[in-house]
C-alpha cells in the first residue's frame, strides 16, 4: 500500500531507527513500511500519523489506494 511514511520521516529529519523508537516497532518494520511491504496496524498507523501531525488517510494515501484497487475491479 502506498504511504508517505518515508517523505513524512525524511522531512522531519529521523531515521528509520529514531522512527521506530518512537512508535516501538522495530527499524525493520519501518523498512517495511516505507517500502509498502506491510500495512501496519489500525494502532500503528494511528501513532504515525500522530507523530507527523497528519490523519491516517493522508499518511496512507487512502483515497488513492482505494481508487487503485476499486480499477482493478472495474477491469473483472
Amino acid at each position: 500500500m502506498k504511504n508517505k511514511v518515508k517523505e513524512l520521516r525524511t522531512a522531519a529529519g529521523l531515521t528509520q531507527q529514531q522512527l521506530a523508537e518512537r512508535v516501538h516497532v522495530s527499524s525493520r518494520t519501518i523498512i517495511s513500511l516505507e517500502k509498502g511491504q506491510y500495512n501496519p496496524s489500525l494502532l500503528l498507523a494511528y501513532r504515525i500519523a500522530e507523530l507527523f501531525g497528519t490523519t491516517i488517510e493522508e499518511l496512507y494515501c487512502l483515497a488513492e489506494n482505494k481508487a487503485e484497487e476499486d480499477k482493478k475491479y472495474e477491469d473483472l
